[in-house]
């Protein structure tokens, strides 16, 4: 299901809100990567690519390229998915790079480069990168997963326990203790629903 609804960031990694760029929040599918138009709106708001990048790329692409980025975007995703159910709730344990190949191809498409600028607070090193294709949307994308994957605790990493819930987050709490996506999404109904279980047995 295609949706204008504002995308859903709630996990405390950009490589799982990619992740989480599918999901059933509350009970019906949505897929904010469907098509090209879809993918361009989920990266405005992710802020994963500059907006102005963004813009150029989306009037210089056609809708059959942008179309064809998005089919890969969504197969990535389910690549993605797979690793992370496949280690979350344990220490990473990784052992052949090869299982890393879909990122790592699309990591080996980058063409960054450093520039010095001049800014409010002097001369800094500032990073670029060559937008030469819609193909290039990619590659942000790839990085939030790379840092996820090399960075986040995967013992942390969850499933939110929300009825029929997809959504899938890290857990930086103190105690990691966090058992929902959102408060306001899943926390209240499951405290509503708890509420009326025990009415129902004093009843």
């Amino acid at each position: 299901m295609n949706t204008a609804a504002p995308a859903l960031f709630l996990a405390d990694s950009s490589g799982l809100d990619f992740l989480n760029s599918i999901a059933t929040p509350i009970d019906t599918p949505v897929d904010w990567i469907v098509d090209g138009t879809g993918l361009i709106a989920w990266l405005r708001q992710s802020q994963l690519v500059p907006a102005d990048s963004l813009d150029r790329v989306a009037s210089e692409a056609t809708p059959q390229a942008l179309d064809a980025v998005a089919a890969q975007a969504r197969e990535l995703r389910e690549w993605l998915r797979r690793f992370v159910l496949k280690y979350n709730g344990h220490p990473l344990t990784v052992r052949n790079t090869q299982e890393l190949e879909p990122v790592n191809a699309l990591l080996r498409q980058d063409q960054s480069f450093s520039q010095l600028v001049i800014g409010k607070e002097g001369i800094q090193l500032d990073a670029q990168r060559r937008w030469t294709s819609a193909q290039m949307l990619l590659v942000p994308i790839a990085e939030a997963i790379a840092r996820m994957i090399s960075e986040e605790d995967f013992t942390h990493i969850k499933t939110c326990e929300g009825h029929a819930c997809t959504l899938i987050f890290a857990d930086h709490t103190r105690a990691h203790g966090r058992r929902w996506c959102s408060m306001s999404l899943c926390g209240n109904r499951a405290k509503v629903s708890a509420h009326r279980r025990r009415q129902r047995a004093v009843r």
